[in-house]
Parts: structure tokens; C-alpha cells; sequence
């Protein structure tokens, strides 16, 4: 009996105790059950008669009382106490629990999946890292974080489109070309430009592909080295990113929004809607009707797009392709723009609480040997991708940024992640997947095989421990992708881990010398697989590899 049958079972005894008289209330659309913090106190809890005890008009141990009386004649329903101030207490007959490691096994990849996001389309926007050098910490994150939000969405019946928005105009983008020719010449960096020996190696390719770009006039040159130098920065980018596990279903322009008009599509829409005014020659959003603390410029007053004008059009250019949910991820320095966009998606008609959604993501700083980490010796900044992947590896890279929530700072240690011990959360949850498969093989070695379950064997409380955590994998999953919070598998993982390896020194799944193989064990090597299964469909979702071997 999986979380998800033992809620139905609930909502089937209020509708029994509604039926019978004994309750007159509405039925809720669910109940949530959950694994008590207490041991003793059954293999699950549920608060749903305190929440309906005001609508019954009856105190909550009452409707509790009401509720238990039909949830103990449930089938596979072991015993129910009421408790406390209308706590139901349900314990859950060995059989039934047991039988979880059957609807494991046979679900395979697909366990864990929900279809609670079904219907919704959703465009996922993140990195977004401007192509004037390479990536770092804080995209770096967001590469880990972004990637594993999408899959979970994904796994939890939602369609989702992952993004890149790839800012190939404006003025940062003149000042990395000038930045180029200046290298190439063998010029001082100019001011505002871009540093770090990365600017010296793109100068230098372009130059490789174009010999006679030097000998070009000013205007010319700088536009071979503007083209060539995104080309050869954004092709970068998009191996970093590749060879970390991450890819992106669209890579927009924005120099294609200006190119198609869609600026000009986005300013007439607003202005239709009554929102746009003029003042001292520029063109203004009234955003501080939605909210926002002042009003924003859309074209200034030289007739020159702003950068939210952009944001405008691109806003408005995802929800005409069709989502109805657009996320977009950003780093810590971008939180003063969260008001002005949500006072744009309601410039626009839509709900800025549904229609999107703005993540913010703090900083990340590594230490080694005990010290900060700050600079590069490419870039000249902060640690690039490249950087931390040779450090301590993409699988765990991508777990020590995905495993925090987005609204806390991490303090990476690299030392740390790089050790293949049981300090290093990555490992210690590979190692468990991997030390399942060996098992496993010598299961094979052995010719002993599954069989048939006998899911009443499993009655041993470290089983039992192991059962209920398996269970609560697709309540994970699904709570992850409703908050946003894809750390909660990695955390999840973790625990899974350490109840496996309890479960282990407790209880012997392969028989020893010429000991007989008996039902249990076969019962036991059912759970065992199902564990494994759990373990790599988690570390799936945070695109985190599952060995065989370690």
C-alpha cells in the first residue's frame, strides 16, 4: 500500500462515515497522510479530522473517531488510533506495506512519476549568461538547479520547455567586441571592457579564422570580431554546459525580437491596454499600477529601445507560444527586478502569481584547503564551470549545487566533494546504488532469484522503515515540483541511503554457505531492487549518474 492508496483509503472511510450518518460533512478532494516523526506512533498520520471538525460542528476527536470506525474494515489496514487533540494514527498490515516493493519493481523508470502538473505548459528560462565570457559560479548553479527543476516538472506530468535567453545585443556586446579587437592589436583593455586571458584566446581564434581582419577598417573589424567573438563564446558555452549534463530545448536571440518587431508588437499591445505614457520625450510603462515602486522606461527619449522593453516583448513572445506558466531564473543581484516583471504580467492581463514565476538564487563560494577560492585563473573573476568540474567532477558539481535550497548562500568545500568517502553526500548516495548492484550480481553469481513475493514476510521494523521510505518517493518528487524545490530529492536520497544501509546490517538478504534460500530472502531482494530503483530514478532527476560500480 503505497502513501497515495492509504490517502484514498482515508477520503473512502469520511465518505463511508458521511454515508452512514455519522459524519455530515463534505468530503475533501484529498487527504494528506504522512509518516509520523514519533516512533510508536504508526506508519502514518493524518490531521484531516482537526480540518474538518469546524465544518462538522463536532469536536476533532469525534469526526476522528467517526473516520477510524470504517478505515479499520479497509483492507490491508493493520490498526487506527485516534490520538491527541484528532490524530489518526494508522498502522498498516505487513502485507500490504510489503507489497510496495512489487509495484516498485514492475513501475521501474516510471516510479515516482505523478501526472499532479498535467494540463500545464511551462517555459523554464535559465542561465541566460551573457556570451561575453565564460560561465560562472552563480550560472553555474543555476545550470544544476534549472536542469533538475525541469525534471521534476517533467516527472510530474508537466510539458516543459527549457531556454536560454541568448543576449546577442546591446551595449555589453560592443564592448566585449571592442574588448577582442583591442587584444588582437595588442591594445590595453579599454574601459568598461573585458579582461582575463579567455579575451586574449577568442581574439586570437578570430583572428585565425579572418587573417586580413586586422588590415580591415575600424567599423568593419569590430563587426567580424562582434560576430566571430559570440560565435565562439556561445559555442563554448554550449559544450560547458553539455559536457555538465545540461541542454536547452530552445536558444532565443534577442536580437530577434528587435529583428521581427516584436518590441514594436509589445509596445502597441500595452499601449492598447491604456498602460504606456509620455513624459520628457521617453516612452513609460505605468508599472506602479501593478505595484511596482516607480514606473519603467520603454523607449528612451533618443528613440533607443531599453532593455525592458526587451523583456517586455520576450515576455509576451512565450506566452503567445503557448505557456500558461513561464519561469525564470535569475541570480541574487537581479531581485529589484521582480516587481517590474510581475508588474508587466499584469500590464498584460494575466496573473503574475500564476502566470510567472521568479526564482532567485544566492551565491555560491568555494573554499580550498580551508580557504576562500575567488578568482580565475581564465576569466579573471569568479570559478568558471570548467573550473569546478575538473575540481571535483560533474556528478558531484551538480549535486553540490542542486542539493541546497536557491534562497541559501553556499560554502562549497571542495576538498570535501572531492573525497570518495561517506562525508561526501554524492558519494554516499552513488556508493549505496552501487553497493545494491553488486548485491545484486552476486545474487545472480548464486542463482538466487526474486520469485514470487511474499510481502507478509516482510514484517521486521528495519523493513518496514525501508518500505515507507520507498513509498514516499512520488510525494517527493511532486512536492518538489510544486515548490520549485528539486533539493528535496537530493536530501530525500540521502535518507533513503542511510535507512538502506540500516536495513542491511539488519537483516540478511542473501543466504549464507549452504544455508537454503528461502522466501524471505527472495522477499528481501525484492526490496533491494526496488531500493535501487528509488536511488536512480532519484539521482536521474538531479542528472546525476547511477553506478553500477565504485
Amino acid at each position: 500500500m503505497t502513501p497515495a492508496d492509504l490517502s484514498d483509503a482515508v477520503l473512502a472511510a469520511i465518505r463511508a462515515a458521511v454515508d452512514s450518518g455519522d459524519l455530515a460533512v463534505a468530503a475533501p478532494g484529498e487527504v494528506k497522510v504522512e509518516r509520523p516523526k514519533v516512533k510508536g506512533h504508526g506508519d502514518y498520520a493524518t490531521s484531516v479530522a482537526l480540518q474538518l471538525a469546524k465544518p462538522a460542528g463536532r469536536p476533532p476527536r469525534e469526526v476522528a473517531e467517526a473516520i477510524a470506525k470504517p478505515l479499520r474494515e479497509t483492507a490491508g489496514i493493520a490498526g487506527v488510533e485516534v490520538a491527541g487533540p484528532g490524530f489518526l494514527n494508522i498502522t498498516i498490515e505487513s502485507a500490504a506495506q510489503g507489497e510496495l516493493a512489487r509495484t516498485v519493481v514492475i513501475a521501474g523508470e516510471g516510479y515516482g512519476r505523478t501526472t499532479t502538473l498535467a494540463g500545464h505548459r511551462f517555459n523554464l528560462e535559465f542561465v541566460s549568461a551573457n556570451p561575453t565570457g565564460p560561465l560562472h559560479l552563480g550560472h553555474v548553479r543555476w545550470a544544476a538547479v534549472g536542469d533538475a527543476l525541469a525534471r521534476v516538472l517533467v516527472a510530474s506530468g508537466a510539458d516543459v520547455t527549457r531556454e536560454y535567453y541568448f543576449n546577442d545585443a546591446g551595449v555589453q556586446i560592443d564592448r566585449y567586441a571592442q574588448s577582442l579587437m583591442a587584444a588582437a592589436n595588442g591594445e590595453p583593455t579599454p574601459e568598461d571592457g573585458y579582461g582575463g586571458a579567455y579575451i586574449d584566446d577568442v581574439a586570437a581564434a578570430v583572428v585565425a579564422r579572418h587573417p586580413d581582419v586586422l588590415r580591415l577598417d575600424g567599423e568593419a573589424a569590430l563587426a567580424i570580431f562582434r560576430s566571430e567573438g559570440l560565435d565562439l563564446m556561445f559555442q563554448e558555452i554550449r559544450k560547458s554546459l553539455a559536457d555538465f549534463g545540461v541542454t536547452f530545448d530552445v536558444y532565443f536571440n534577442e536580437k530577434d525580437l528587435h529583428d521581427k518587431g516584436e518590441l514594436s508588437a509589445a509596445l502597441q499591445r500595452l499601449t492598447e491596454a491604456g498602460h504606456v505614457f509620455e513624459q520628457d520625450g521617453a516612452t513609460w510603462l505605468r508599472t506602479t499600477t501593478f505595484g511596482d515602486d516607480k514606473d519603467r522606461v520603454l523607449v528612451k527619449a533618443d528613440g533607443e529601445w531599453t532593455y525592458f522593453a526587451a523583456d517586455a516583448a520576450y515576455y509576451l513572445d512565450k506566452r503567445e507560444r503557448g505557456f500558461d506558466r513561464v519561469v525564470i531564473m535569475l541570480g541574487a543581484d537581479h531581485h529589484g527586478y521582480v516587481g517590474r516583471y510581475k508588474a508587466l504580467a499584469a500590464a498584460y492581463g494575466d496573473d503574475p502569481e500564476v502566470n510567472l514565476e521568479i526564482l532567485i538564487g544566492q551565491m555560491v563560494n568555494l573554499f580550498k584547503d580551508g580557504k576562500p577560492l575567488r578568482m580565475s585563473k581564465r576569466a579573471g573573476t569568479t570559478v568558471t564551470l570548467e573550473e569546478l568540474v575538473e575540481a571535483i567532477g560533474a556528478d558531484a558539481g551538480r549535486y553540490a549545487l542542486g542539493r541546497f535550497s536557491t534562497d541559501s548562500t553556499i560554502d562549497l568545500d571542495l576538498d570535501m566533494w572531492a573525497k570518495r568517502t561517506n562525508d561526501n553526500p554524492v558519494f554516499y548516495v552513488q556508493y549505496a546504488h552501487a553497493r545494491i548492484a553488486s548485491l545484486l550480481r552476486n545474487a545472480a553469481e548464486l542463482g538466487v532469484d526474486k520469485g514470487d513475493l511474499r510481502p507478509e514476510l516482510l514484517d521486521h521494523d528495519r523493513e518496514g522503515d525501508l518500505l515507507r521510505a520507498l513509498g514516499d518517493f512520488p510525494r517527493v518528487v511532486a512536492t518538489a515540483a510544486e515548490l520549485r524545490e528539486p533539493h528535496r530529492v537530493a536530501r530525500y536520497l540521502e535518507e533513503l541511503a542511510g535507512t538502506y544501509h540500516r536495513f542491511y546490517d539488519a537483516c540478511r538478504v542473501l543466504p549464507r554457505g549452504d544455508e537454503e534460500t528461502t522466501d524471505l530472502h527472495r522477499a528481501r531482494l525484492w526490496v533491494v531492487e526496488a531500493t535501487r530503483i528509488v536511488l536512480a530514478n532519484g539521482l536521474r532527476l538531479l542528472g546525476v549518474t547511477a553506478p553500477e560500480r565504485m
